[in-house]
């Protein structure tokens, strides 16, 4: 598994890299992503540390947004994630309050200004905007991608779950000691050194996908 996790891990660092500020004219209107953490090294390159794509029609560049500038984990599981492993590192309490949908600003709108539940959810959502912020400055200072056009939903769904799955089982993909991601609450991205947790360990490319998808033999 590793000599095929390395021919693509060679193939995709020898694209072009796009960090952020990006330019959106250059993201394909639908594909697959492939995220790479400063820091981070496998197969003598940068190490792949998530693979994903979207599920709307020609919505490439908006997925990519919610990950890099819009500041709400409830749309981006990723941002969900880089913040559980911020607040966990700190032993902070506020990840019970992280890990729940963002719903301060709505109750807010049913209560009185001045009532003692008006400002207790004034200060989650004080408080969830500060880690957003943060979450935001190390995912745009620290993360990069590549991007390949699929327009097939079906195609690009399976091709996304195997690259998953041969990162995922590959011995050599090993997070550094520093991976921000090892002080995850979450035992799939602790294990598999990746920020994912779904089609972890399932069914990898085989050598007809690498000629099939990336022309790689």
């Amino acid at each position: 598994m590793s000599k095929i996790c390395h021919k693509i891990h060679q193939w995709f660092n020898g694209m072009k890299k796009h960090s952020f500020p990006f330019s959106e004219q250059k993201i394909p209107k639908n594909g697959i992503y492939i995220l790479f953490e400063k820091g981070e090294f496998a197969h003598s390159t940068d190490r792949i540390v998530r693979i994903g794509t979207h599920t709307g029609k020609n919505k490439l560049l908006s997925r990519l947004k919610e990950h890099f500038v819009n500041e709400n984990k409830d749309r981006s599981i990723f941002r969900k994630n880089i913040g559980r492993a911020f607040l966990n590192k700190d032993n902070d309490p506020f990840i019970e309050q992280w890990n729940k949908k963002n719903l301060a600003k709505k109750i807010k709108k049913a209560l009185n200004f001045n009532s003692d539940e008006f400002i207790k959810q004034e200060k989650i959502e004080k408080r969830i905007n500060e880690i957003e912020k943060r979450v935001t400055e190390y995912i745009q200072e620290n993360i990069s991608f590549v991007v390949f056009q699929i327009d097939d939903k079906d195609k690009k769904l399976e091709l996304e779950s195997k690259i998953i799955s041969t990162v995922s089982l590959c011995d050599e993909c090993k997070p550094s000691q520093n991976w921000l991601g090892l002080f995850s609450p979450v035992e799939k991205i602790r294990k598999s050194g990746l920020w994912l947790v779904s089609t972890l360990w399932k069914s990898p490319l085989s050598e007809s996908d690498l000629i099939k998808y990336f022309l790689v033999s």
